[in-house]
């Protein structure tokens, strides 16, 4: 599920806490990272989840309506497209997917009656909902279209939805750019005769992934002290303390990899911790990142103390 993008930033929110407690314990935290980075999945599930409550409560809206004291047409002759999505009702149907929503029945169940209820009333108002039934045509890719102006409208940008997932966990409101792009994807390759199932429990892609995961997390604490010295040298006109957290955590990283990861170019390793700090740190840091690696990496090619594998790679 999860791209080696993704893995680096978990990597890195990890080191970040073990570093910030200095009685922390190397394989207790290292077990935090996995199971944090496994939880991306419930995240994934939550999303799906939701996407059927408002289904389910556009049954009981419209039986609602069909109660009033002076019901019109309408409400007595609902159109009833939204209830027939295709999409949705393949993932009523999906086992597993219900296997595993049922797991987590207790981590939004509490709050998202009211939350459902105001979310499927903004969306039931809306010129989109609108058009979408107006719309006599029973297409598939119809019903497809209209349950990711769901997601993006109505869910993945919902104020309220974003403060329950970060009570759940403080770091999904960052894996949640990721997993919606996973979704929106799964969404988009669903079959009309569609046999498999959407749900998939493997955060991972690979083994590789994993080992990827935890040799960049425990070498980049063995080697800390050395690549703290090696910084310090490249930046004499600064003190440490002086210099971002962040910042410095992420030189720190990207040494990891480019000097414990024989596969992987010296450009890719750069370009990842550039980018991630746009989003994590100072709007400098890019700079300041990108001079202190390129000093200390060109000492490095120098010594011959950088091995790749490949052509192309350094």
């Amino acid at each position: 599920m999860i791209t080696r993008r993704h893995i680096r930033i978990k990597v890195m929110q990890s080191l970040y806490s073990y570093f910030s407690i200095s009685s922390n314990d190397m394989l207790i935290s290292e077990k935090e990272m996995i199971k944090q980075i496994r939880s991306i999945s419930d995240l994934h599930i939550i999303i799906i989840s939701f996407i059927l409550d408002l289904h389910a409560y556009a049954t009981h809206f419209l039986e609602e309506n069909k109660m009033k004291y002076i019901p019109s047409e309408e409400d007595l002759n609902p159109n009833k497209k939204f209830l027939n999505n295709k999409i949705i009702n393949i993932l009523k149907d999906d086992n597993l997917l219900k296997k595993e929503i049922n797991r987590l029945s207790s981590v939004l169940r509490n709050n998202e009656v009211d939350i459902v209820r105001k979310v499927f009333v903004k969306m039931y108002n809306s010129q989109q909902y609108a058009d979408y039934l107006n719309n006599k045509k029973d297409d598939f890719n119809q019903d497809k279209k209209f349950v990711q102006i769901m997601l993006n409208e109505y869910i993945l940008d919902n104020e309220i939805f974003h403060f329950i997932l970060q009570e759940r966990s403080i770091f999904w409101i960052d894996d949640l750019p990721f997993v919606s792009m996973y979704i929106k994807s799964q969404i988009n390759n669903i079959k009309e005769m569609n046999n498999n199932s959407l749900m998939s429990t493997q955060v991972f892609k690979n083994n590789d992934d994993k080992k990827f995961a935890v040799k960049l997390f425990r070498e980049t604490i063995n080697n800390e002290n050395e690549f703290e010295l090696l910084i310090e040298s490249k930046v004499k006109n600064w003190e440490l303390e002086r210099i971002s957290k962040m910042d410095l955590l992420l030189i720190k990283i990207a040494l990891t990899e480019i000097i414990s990861f024989q596969d992987i170019p010296i450009k890719v390793s750069f370009n990842e911790y550039i980018e991630i700090s746009k989003y994590y740190s100072t709007k400098n840091s890019k700079v300041f990142i990108n001079g202190v690696l390129d000093k200390i990496v060109s000492d490095f090619k120098r010594k011959g103390g950088i091995k790749k594998i490949g052509r192309g790679l350094v």
